[in-house]
């Protein structure tokens, strides 16, 4: 089935990127950091839920759908940002862990993945992920603001 230039099909490289953004998380999830703030009660247990479906969009959309318009993925400027992004966030994580939880640690722990994904959707010229990764982008920081900042 196509959308415009959009058709339906598995993308591979999409899944490993989500994959990689949440390995820290479910690390964390496992192993809880030292002096763990992240897992305090929420104060935006509403707008975690709207982020929360935003979030399954995102992997649903830059999973299942591509752009028959973009050429095969390589290395391109977007996609090395999308990396270093993602690497950063790791980093992030990896502060966390050592005990520095400031204001930040947390908006670059909102702010990494969010600009990784849209940083690959833009190159995969996937018009329809970027729509969610806004979203979520957008909740997601004002979760983080009312809840760290």
């Amino acid at each position: 089935m196509k959308l415009g230039e959009h058709r339906f099909g598995f993308n591979i490289s999409a899944a490993v990127l989500f994959l990689i953004i949440m390995l820290p998380n479910i690390i964390w999830f496992f192993v809880p950091a030292p002096h763990d703030i992240l897992s305090n009660a929420s104060k935006t247990e509403i707008l975690d839920i709207f982020a929360t479906v935003f979030q399954v969009l995102i992997l649903a959309t830059l999973c299942a759908i591509k752009n028959t318009t973009a050429k095969k993925l390589k290395l391109s400027v977007l996609i090395i940002l999308s990396a270093a992004a993602c690497l950063a966030y790791c980093i992030c994580w990896a502060v966390y862990y050592c005990g520095i939880a400031n204001g930040g640690v947390f908006v670059c722990l909102c702010i990494f993945p969010c600009c990784a994904f849209m940083l690959y959707a833009i190159d995969r010229k996937n018009l329809i992920a970027i729509i969610p990764i806004t979203v979520f982008t957008v909740l997601h920081f004002i979760s983080t603001a009312i809840n760290f900042l």
